[in-house]
């Protein structure tokens, strides 16, 4: 019984393992899915803003709350929280999601891009 309990723990030691690597692997991916999508209008670096806002510490935020960056009217009112699911629905597609909003990006539309787009974002605490 002993072998058993001692296999059991090693078995979930290294499934957790395993999710922080695969977790760590997504949003490496993530960063370059950035880079090549998002990079040319946002950055992740704190305060710095460009043609879009900052985008450090996004996750958990409200939308609309970047200090000095100059909202649509649209996002002002939209009053959201970009948590995970939220998050996903507008990079998917921005304009569906606040009407009226200055962003010109189409949209990802791969789901398993947008996954990690947004674990690397929750990186970029």
């Amino acid at each position: 019984m002993r072998n058993f309990h001692i296999g059991v723990t090693v078995a979930v030691l290294w499934a957790a393992s395993s999710q922080g690597v695969l977790a760590q692997d997504q949003a490496k991916e993530g960063e370059a899915i950035f880079k090549r999508t998002c990079a040319v209008c946002h950055t992740t670096e704190p305060g710095k803003n460009k043609i879009g806002p900052s985008l450090a510490g996004i996750v958990g935020s409200k939308s609309a709350e970047v200090p000095g960056f100059s909202f649509s009217d649209a996002m002002k009112k939209a009053g959201l929280t970009w948590d995970e699911a939220t998050l996903d629905k507008y990079i998917t597609d921005p304009k569906a999601v606040v009407p009226g909003n200055k962003m010109i990006f189409a949209g990802l539309k791969k789901p398993e891009e947008r996954a990690a787009v947004i674990d690397y974002l929750k990186t970029q605490g």
